[in-house]
């Protein structure tokens, strides 16, 4: 059992106003993202990493576009 202290690598609360994408932008933008990251090598742990971290910021951005498009 461990029970050492660690630090997310992101808090969960706003980091305060930033810019948001409109839908169509960061529809394509994850699209992009996804075909560039699915020829990734599955054995480099470096590019596992590099395409969690771009997958996970182009996801990021879809549902705040989506979350503002709802709010319209």
């Amino acid at each position: 059992m461990t029970t050492a202290v660690h630090d997310p690598l992101r808090a969960p609360e706003p980091d305060g106003t930033h810019w948001v994408p409109p839908l169509d932008i960061a529809l394509e933008a994850a699209r992009e993202t996804l075909a560039e990251q699915q020829r990734a090598n599955i054995y480099d742990d470096r590019a596992m990493l590099t395409a969690a971290v771009r997958l996970e910021i182009a996801l990021r951005h879809l549902l705040a576009a989506l979350d503002a498009e709802a709010a319209r």
